[in-house]
């Protein structure tokens, strides 16, 4: 399914997470979004994003382009 979402063979997201390049977050809902679950996956400079709600199901999704992140400073 995830493979799917970012448009990419299953073999080349499985490859991916091999290499350690895709990471995921999952935040419970508060207050009015109590019950519900946003799950965030990102691989390279894409994250793919979905609401689940109460029952399971995948309410609204989205893929973003994220910008690089800034080269890191050696001490």
């Amino acid at each position: 399914m995830l493979a799917a979402r970012f448009g990419w063979p299953i073999e080349t997201f499985r490859d991916m997470m091999r290499r350690g390049l895709v990471s995921s977050r999952v935040e419970r809902g508060e207050g009015e979004d109590e019950g519900r679950w946003r799950l965030s996956v990102r691989c390279g400079n894409r994250r793919w994003q979905a609401i689940v709600e109460a029952d399971g199901k995948v309410g609204e999704q989205r893929i973003d382009i994220l910008p690089a992140a800034p080269p890191r400073k050696v001490p």
